[in-house]
């Protein structure tokens, strides 16, 4: 008869879980599961409640993101289109000095330290 290790063991029913996507357990399912490894009641719920929080945080996480990045990303849009306008302007009228990069530069740092405030709040 073959053993597993713990690291096995949890690959072994992540894969056969997995296979059954579809399916929703129920707490009692968990619980009877929990039970069959050798887990106790009280392990199980603490590791729920750790996952149900580690849940919360990410969630809170992606919608901060989101919103952070929603505060960007009209300035970003902007300073693109105005930007390559002003690149082509410079080519077609004086090809030979590249005064673009004035305002590429000077609107570049501008946007660069929105994006920093931005990011950096709590």
């Amino acid at each position: 008869m073959a053993t597993f290790g713990s690291e096995d063991v949890q690959q072994i029913l992540q894969r056969a879980m997995a296979d059954k996507q579809q399916e929703n357990f129920s707490e009692q399912q968990l619980q009877e599961m929990a039970a069959d490894l050798g887990i106790s009641f009280i392990t199980l719920q603490t590791a729920q409640q750790q996952w149900q929080q580690e849940k919360e945080i990410m969630k809170r996480r992606q919608a901060s993101n989101s919103h952070r990045l929603q505060k960007i990303k009209p300035h970003l849009i902007s300073y693109l289109v105005v930007n390559l306008f002003l690149i082509v302007l410079n080519l077609v009228v004086s090809p030979g000095y590249f005064w673009a990069i004035y305002p590429l530069l000077g609107w570049g740092l501008g946007l660069g330290l929105h994006a920093s405030s931005v990011y950096l709040q709590n």
